[in-house]
């Protein structure tokens, strides 16, 4: 009778031991598919898109053969700005001992420059530039320009012209200075009187009224010396100085 009664309450153990561990396992069963559900739609750091896991899985971009990885490309130098032009440095007007190096002996005469006589007057001292010529040769050409046309460009003056002289210096077509149109322009006219003062020996050394008049050959031969403080003060107003520096610079002459 124990046996008997024994062999059944052990059946009965049996059945709800395997009835219990079914319970169990279909419980977890039903946990496990809510956690996979909750994974599968959450937007935390459990969560994994398929592209967000291949971009995860692929290798990293090899760097080209020959170069250093760790090397990046550096960005191109910028362009060097272009030098600035250098400014030209004005040359300092002559001294007086550079325009009269013999001295002034005569008494002097002067008069206001036009806009026009201190045109002519740069031209002729252009020329002179032009030439290599020194200064006290810019000083014999003024002056003696001044007693030949008070620094203007004269033309054929009519009745009142001597022969058939002209422009700044009166030089004459008849006796070889050039054409009427040449001798009435100023840088050729200059550039003729100056050519043949070049010609005239110690011209640098002797009085300015000598020296003019070898080249002009006046009736008048003593009249150029008047001029010679004048012709020195308009050079000297044309390079920025002395006391017709304003007036130049006024007519735009410097």
């Amino acid at each position: 009778m124990i046996s008997a009664l024994g062999t059944r309450k052990s059946l009965r153990f049996r059945a709800y031991a395997v009835s219990s561990g079914a319970a169990l396992a279909f419980m977890a069963g039903l946990a496990g598919a809510n956690l996979s559900d909750e994974q599968s739609t959450s937007s935390g750091p459990l969560a994994a898109t398929p592209a967000a896991e291949a971009a995860i899985a692929a290798p990293a971009p090899a760097a080209p053969a020959g170069t250093d990885p760790a090397a990046a490309p550096l960005p191109p130098a910028p362009a060097a700005a272009p030098a600035a032009a250098p400014v030209p440095v004005k040359a300092p007007a002559p001294t007086d001992a550079e325009l009269h190096p013999v001295g002034i002996a005569a008494p002097q005469q002067s008069f206001d420059p036009s806009a026009e006589q201190l045109a002519n007057v740069k031209a002729i001292v252009d020329a002179g530039k032009a030439m290599n010529l020194p200064p006290r040769a810019w000083t014999i050409a003024v002056a003696t320009a001044a007693q030949e046309s008070t620094l203007k460009n004269l033309g054929h003056l009519g009745d009142r012209n001597d022969h058939d002289s002209q422009g700044l210096f009166q030089q004459r077509p008849s006796s070889g200075w050039g054409t009427v149109e040449q001798i009435t322009n100023p840088n050729y006219s200059a550039t003729a009187f100056y050519t043949a003062l070049a010609d005239v020996n110690g011209w640098n050394t002797m009085p300015l009224t000598q020296a003019a008049q070898t080249v002009q050959v006046s009736a008048y031969p003593d009249h150029y010396a008047k001029w010679e403080q004048l012709a020195g003060d308009l050079i000297q107003g044309v390079e920025g100085e002395g006391p017709y520096a304003p007036a130049a610079a006024t007519a735009g002459i410097q």
